[in-house]
């Protein structure tokens, strides 16, 4: 059995460093990996590298950290709100025209503030948005929306969809602090008076000094890089485009389970998508790993991962089901892009250890074992803990009030190298 690393040389918490950097300012995200993670295995194991692969991109950490260095990066994601970040992040806007449309924005919304939105505007109708918006809050997101759909460049409307996506989801009346959907009570909402266009301005404030400084660190890149993002599922399958097996290097943090019982992506992105009229997220929830339960639970032959099933399954089996439908969707994405690695080129998987009723998920070295059954080898695991992601600490693992069980404290970086 693998011996996990702790390589007390290497800083892997990263404490009282920037995670915000450049356009790694842009939009908070569940469960975000910080750049210098990224940019740290890029420099242990990607010194020669000229094409990066995330297939589960998210925000698109590594994407910038890869376009930063001159190397050629592509990247999947399932949610179109992620999609439109990671774009938005890796896209150069000259900052002579991001501060024309900033400076017309600016005289937009003074005007706003003192004039008011017009008597008559299209206002959205989808599912519960008088519950989760009050109506003055609904006007002004409105009118905001009207003036960015016609910003006549793409990428600068990007700019602007990203910080109205992150104003909409302070705007409304869910409690930020989480990123399940959870309303205020009756008691925080009579004292919450959003300021709409201060939020949106300070987010766009905050982009433009964060664009500046990627802009800034793109002039010292040794080439100038290009960066693809696509939307096509990895346990499914790889399109033909990318069929060949030319990528030098793999960085990605995949999920830590079905997305339903972890980490909330389509919860949080809820709100947003629908003003900013992207696919509903609770329909992609069920397209992404574990999603949907196989409904049996197969020998992984990963002794670690069948051992730790099996107690959960003596416990819960409908919830060892649910389990058993992750391991089973990333052993096949593990498969599929498995193909897209050069002989000699490497993996890096950014890993939790998940505990679901008393018992810890061994991720990592199942891991380990579905790349191992694609022709790689083990190169080293390194032990981080986690004390700067946001992550809920402790869950309840039987909804009874009162019983708590810890989550995730440590995360665990495992190297993997295709064999010649």
């Amino acid at each position: 059995m693998r011996a996990v690393q702790h390589h007390t040389q290497i800083d892997w918490e990263f404490r009282g460093t920037n995670t915000r950097a450049m356009t790694h300012c842009f939009h908070d995200y569940p469960a975000r990996m910080i750049p210098q993670i990224p940019s740290k295995l890029l420099e242990l194991f990607g010194s020669s590298a000229k094409r990066l692969f995330d297939p589960y991109c998210g925000t698109g950490t590594s994407l910038v950290e890869a376009q930063l260095r001159g190397i050629d990066a592509a990247g999947t994601d399932l949610n179109p709100l992620a999609r439109l970040i990671a774009k938005t992040k890796t896209t150069p806007v000259r900052q002579q025209i991001l501060d024309l449309y900033l400076k017309d924005f600016s005289e937009f919304a003074f005007k706003a503030r003192f004039e008011g939105e017009p008597s008559v505007l299209q206002l959205p109708s989808f599912p519960n948005i008088d519950f989760w918006f009050q109506p003055d809050v609904i006007r002004k997101l409105t009118y905001l929306k009207q003036y960015i759909w016609q910003i006549d460049n793409e990428d600068v409307r990007d700019f602007f969809k990203v910080a109205y996506s992150e104003t909409v989801r302070e705007t409304s009346l869910t409690r930020n602090a989480e990123f399940k959907l959870f309303r205020m009570t009756d008691k925080q909402i009579e004292s919450f008076n959003p300021d709409v266009y201060g939020i949106i301005e300070n987010k766009l404030s905050r982009n433009r000094k964060g664009m500046i400084a990627y802009l800034a660190a793109l002039k010292q890149s040794p080439r100038k890089s290009s960066v693809s993002i696509y939307d096509f599922n990895t346990v499914e399958g790889i399109p033909n485009t990318l069929a060949s097996s030319d990528f030098d290097l793999i960085i990605t943090s995949p999920p830590y389970g079905d997305s339903r019982t972890t980490v909330a992506y389509g919860q949080y992105s809820r709100l947003s998508s629908q003003w900013l009229d992207l696919e509903t997220p609770n329909l992609v929830d069920k397209k992404l790993m574990g999603g949907q339960s196989n409904g049996h639970i197969p020998k992984f032959d990963c002794p670690p991962l069948d051992k730790a099933i099996k107690k959960i399954s003596d416990v819960d089996h409908k919830r060892s089901l649910e389990i058993a439908s992750f391991y089973i969707d990333l052993e096949k994405s593990i498969h599929n892009v498995s193909r897209l690695i050069r002989r000699a080129g490497s993996v890096c998987y950014v890993v939790g250890n998940r505990r679901v009723k008393g018992v810890t998920l061994p991720t990592d070295e199942a891991i380990v074992s579905f790349f191992e059954r694609n022709k790689f080898a083990h190169v080293d695991t390194f032990l981080r803990s986690i004390p700067n992601k946001r992550m809920p600490a402790k869950n309840s693992p039987t909804n009874e009030p009162g019983k708590l069980d810890t989550t995730m404290l440590n995360e665990y970086i495992v190297v993997m190298r295709k064999q010649k």
